[in-house]
């Protein structure tokens, strides 16, 4: 089947084709996704009882989106919106549905992903944090949907818990002994930055795109 390009994709790859046409070269991309996080709780965007420097600090050197809403109330067909372009009439994802053995409903082979349309202009890419979107090896598996690296929570319901029993290093299971039995000898946090920034030095010199969805 042959893969039909959204049009909100469409237009955000024209605008970055655009730009590069005038620079010469493609600007790196990093996107980090907060579950759970409004607007309204960042001191960029005006929250005045609490403080968020670093935040902050990343907004003032960023960019900040004034009409940037989330796809559907709930995790899955939300990042599924987010990633294929389309609203919850169209994406193929509808709701948080379970998959066995682990993870949620995959996305479809048929699916273009921003992921894949950045790698084709020739980004590297990488997902850090939680996908659930697909079991590793399913068409939804994120190294089948754009991304070069993973690692992180397969499973969207597996990310609630901080100090998990195993995470994914796209197809490897990498499993964290020193959280057996409800111990809390890794925080998972802490992995999954490090590898982010460890993806992030090791392609400095080309241009990325970091997806980075936060629980």
């Amino acid at each position: 089947m042959k893969k039909q390009i959204p049009a909100a994709l469409c237009a955000s790859l024209a605008l970055i084709a655009c730009n590069s046409e005038k620079e010469k070269k493609l600007p790196n991309i990093v996107y980090i996704l907060a579950d759970d996080l409004g607007y309204g709780d960042l001191g960029c965007y005006g929250q005045e009882k609490f403080t968020t420097p670093n935040i902050d600090r990343l907004a003032a050197n960023g960019m900040l989106f004034r009409q940037h809403y989330t796809g559907c109330t709930v995790s899955a067909p939300s990042r599924s919106s987010l990633m294929t372009g389309q609203h919850t009439g169209h994406t193929p994802i509808r709701g948080n549905k379970e998959w066995d053995p682990e993870g949620q409903w995959p996305l479809p082979a048929a699916s273009v992903t921003v992921a894949e349309m950045l790698r084709e202009r020739g980004y590297t890419t990488g997902a850090f944090g939680k996908w659930g979107l697909g079991f590793v090896g399913t068409e939804g598996d994120p190294n089948l949907q754009g991304f070069d690296e993973f690692f992180g929570y397969n499973c969207q319901r597996l990310a609630h818990n901080y100090y998990p029993f195993h995470l994914w290093h796209n197809n490897e299971k990498i499993l964290l002994h020193e959280n057996d039995s409800g111990k809390k000898g890794i925080y998972s946090t802490d992995l999954i930055h490090k590898a982010a920034i460890d993806f992030m030095t090791n392609n400095r010199d080309k241009p990325f795109f970091m997806f980075y969805p936060r629980k």
